[in-house]
Parts: structure tokens; sequence; C-alpha cells
């Protein structure tokens, strides 16, 4: 018999997820404790507890995260009928975890000085030195720093290297996160910025339709146009195992991916849940084809930022 409540270790925040662990809770009784923290505090967290993690389930953040904990075994394979709800690309090839919602990279531009035909069909045509002064990144944001992980994977080291100095050589604009990026666009600081898509909506949704801003997503593929989903695992020796299975089925059911597809903007991962506003549907984009599991080297990534001089 399985005592106590549902142990969820959240690397998402409790205003993201807190309303939705909370209807859980009313729809099955299920008691769940939560501890909320970072998803790579998280992450280091149940390597650290090993198999004594009191943790059910790890709700990460990003697949860096996930796949830190699946690579150490700590995971068990999830059932059949959660991994067929979604898409092989979002979720590990082994079974271990599962995506929830997506996020996309894209390059958000100013529409009073662009339109989409003025820009590059992927990541390289921003080391054209056309772009120089006009560009907007933030390379201390954990998505960019996974987008530059997943340059390392696909196109190795040498390749990204000379990208990041295409890009530096255009001396871009400096911010702290994506949501200033939008905003340095959207006031003309910029001309495109690197984000992930669903940052523009926030300001949509405050500014209304004249917020001169709008989403480009790369058609040539590549890196630049990553989905990084935010996904869950059951570990392996979870002590509330039917618990945790019903809360996987949960969060993919069409209730929950609803509330975060128009509360968050994010991509729905059940594919009977239609994408915010006028979003278009994942299968529609050019993604690149990279097991996220792998997308775990983030020192690496961060070491490469330090020696071409993105980070201090």
């Amino acid at each position: 018999m399985e005592s106590g409540g549902l142990v969820i270790y959240s690397g998402r925040s409790e205003s993201l997820v807190g309303p939705i662990i909370e209807q859980f809770e009313e729809e099955t009784g299920i008691d769940v404790k939560v501890r909320y923290g970072g998803t790579a505090e998280m992450a280091a967290t149940i390597l650290e507890e090993g198999e004594r993690s009191p943790a059910d389930i790890f709700y990460a953040q990003d697949p860096s995260g996930l796949g830190a904990v699946a690579v150490q075994g700590l995971f068990q394979t999830l059932p059949n009928d959660i991994l067929e709800t979604v898409d092989p690309r979002f979720r590990a090839d082994d079974g271990s975890w599962v995506g929830i919602t997506g996020r996309v990279r894209v390059v958000v531009y100013n529409t009073e000085r662009l339109s989409e035909d003025d820009l590059p069909t992927d990541m390289w045509g921003f080391t054209d030195p056309q772009w120089k002064g006009r560009i907007g990144w933030a390379p201390t944001n954990g998505s960019f720093q996974a987008m530059v992980t997943a340059m390392r994977a696909i196109w190795g080291e040498e390749r990204t290297r000379e990208w990041l100095e295409g890009i530096l050589a255009n001396e871009p604009t400096v911010y702290e996160n994506n949501t200033s990026i939008v905003a340095g666009v959207g006031a003309g600081e910029v001309d495109v910025g690197f984000v992930n898509h669903y940052y523009l909506y926030r300001f949509l949704a405050e500014q209304g339709e004249s917020f001169p801003a709008r989403n480009y997503f790369l058609p040539g593929g590549g890196p630049g146009s990553i989905v990084l989903v935010s996904g869950v695992g059951i570990l392996k020796n979870a002590e509330h195992q039917e618990a945790a299975e019903q809360f996987v089925r949960f969060l993919l059911s069409e209730e929950a991916q609803s509330y975060f597809a128009e509360k968050t903007y994010e991509y729905p991962m059940n594919p009977a849940v239609k994408p915010y506003g006028d979003l278009p549907p994942l299968d529609s984009l050019n993604v690149p084809d990279v097991d996220l599991s792998n997308l775990t080297d983030l020192q690496g990534t961060i070491e490469l930022l330090r020696e071409v001089g993105a980070l201090p």
C-alpha cells in the first residue's frame, strides 16, 4: 500500500504549475507535496540523494536536467500509453522521460524595420556584417545556453565557436533575459533578437497587436529552431508508483495541456490540443533532429561562451 502523498521535485515555478497541481489534488483526492527550485539545482539534489531520494517525480524546465538524471539510470521506463501520447522527438529515446510542453527558439524582429523576407533562413545568416549592431542576445540565459549546447551536439565544437565569433563580430547588444530582448526589439533598440517563442505573446497580451514585434520561425531549421521541452520522469524507486503515473497522465490530458497553451503560450505535447492563437503547428516547423537527452553538457557550453568572450 502506498503511504503518504505524491512527492514532486519541480524545476518549474510554483506560480506556473501550482494551479495545475492543485487541480490534480482536487480531482483525484491524492495529496501532493512539492519541493520547488531551479531545474539544475533539483537535478543535482536527485543525483546526490540517488536511490534514497524521496521524490516520486522530477518535473523539469528543460531537457538537460532530465538528461542528467536519466544518464545515471535513476528514472524508470514510462508506460507505453504515456509515451505514445507524445511525438518521439519530444521524449527520451529510452522512454525515461516525456515532454509536457514545448518552447521553440525563434528570432523576434521589429516589424517597423523588417519583414520576414529580410531575414535569413538560418542562424548562420546573422553572422553577415549587414547585421552589425542590430542583434540582441542573452548569453547568461538558460534557454540560450541550451540552444548553444544543441549547436555543439549538431554542428560540433568548431562550427559552434565559428558561429559565436561571427555573432560577436557583429557587436550584439547584451540583454539580461528573453523578456528584455523582446522589449528591446519592440522599442527599436535592436532589430532582431534570439528568444523563446512565448515571450512575445506576453507583450501582445499586455500591449495589444500594435506592439511592433513578431516571431520568425527559421525555415532552414537547425539548432536555431530547437524545441526545448519541459518534461517529467518517474524515479526508479518511486514509493507512490500508481499516483505518479496518474499525475503524468493528468499533465498530458487535454485539460492540463489547454491550461499550459492558454496560460503560458507554450506548445502542448498532446496533439489533440491546439497551440495558442496564431502559433504554427509544431509539425509544420523545421525542427532539428537531436536526442534532447544528450543536451547535458552545460558546463562545456559555459566554458566555450567564456573562451569566445560572450561571458565574462
